[in-house]
């Protein structure tokens, strides 16, 4: 079974996401196990990208102090690499294609295995362009996530049915941030998910209270969280490991309690 799977198993998952190297590379390296040990089950790792097109203006805020902080996609493949010594949780990358293909595609998804990475998330390659790059995953053991929108009914069967590790959901259009009130029907659309398949979906985009991370776990596997952590990150800065991992606490049993 495969760590992400196994975040899953008999539970429901908290996600989070950091901005790898926001403030500072150390920072990072020191929050992840900490975070880990908090309670979260997967954490996500944002490459930091000078065109971050889904993400709102947070995340390309942490984007730049990252870019500042001299971060690069080798230092980052090393930091998980040591990381990955300590942790057992699965760690995933979210970046866009442009960086990969920068990289060498096959390169990249080699160096993911290699340092430990379980799974990327590339939010800009639609569902019908994952072959520029889920060759170069299943290669490397790599498993490719899939995000869907709420959109058509047959567009989320077929991305449904070919995804892997797991979904994610993402909870309203537009780019990632706290939103005050998530109003798209998610039950429906995790539903129409199980029908064809048993990934586990977990819901991202606007989640910030525990009163909404525990709505979005009652009606699907699990809540990711990016805009708010990063938000304690910004406010914090090299402090924030503590109040980091205290949200996450809180999070955490929000989720557990679904």
């Amino acid at each position: 079974m495969s760590r992400i799977s196994k975040a899953f198993e008999n539970k429901k998952a908290f996600i989070a996401f950091v901005t790898g190297g926001d403030p500072d590379l150390e920072t990072t390296e020191a929050m992840i196990p900490q975070m880990a040990a908090a309670g979260a089950d997967l954490i996500e790792i944002g490459i930091p990208f000078s065109d971050p097109i889904a993400e709102g203006v947070v995340i390309q805020a942490a984007d730049e102090r990252a870019l500042k902080a001299g971060t690069t996609t080798d230092k980052l493949f090393d930091m998980v690499k040591r990381v990955r010594q300590k942790i057992d949780i699965p760690l995933v990358f979210m970046t866009y294609v442009n960086p990969i293909y920068t990289y060498g595609t096959e390169k990249f998804t080699q160096k993911c295995a290699e340092c430990g990475i379980d799974g990327i998330i590339i939010p800009d390659v639609p569902f019908e362009e994952r072959e520029e790059v889920s060759g170069a995953c299943e290669a490397a053991g790599i498993e490719l996530i899939s995000m869907i929108a709420p959109t058509s009914h047959d567009r989320i069967n077929m991305i449904a049915k070919q995804a892997k590790g797991f979904l994610y959901c993402v909870s309203s259009l537009g780019v990632t941030g706290v939103r005050s009130k998530i109003t798209t029907n998610i039950k429906e659309m995790v539903d129409q998910v199980k029908e064809v398949s048993d990934i586990p979906c977990a819901i991202g985009f606007g989640i910030a209270t525990p009163e909404q991370a525990r709505e979005m776990a009652a009606v699907s596997d699990g809540a990711i969280v990016g805009s708010a952590i990063v938000k304690i990150i910004a406010k914090y800065g090299k402090n924030c490991i503590e109040p980091v991992c205290e949200y996450v606490k809180g999070m955490k049993a929000a989720v557990a309690a679904a």
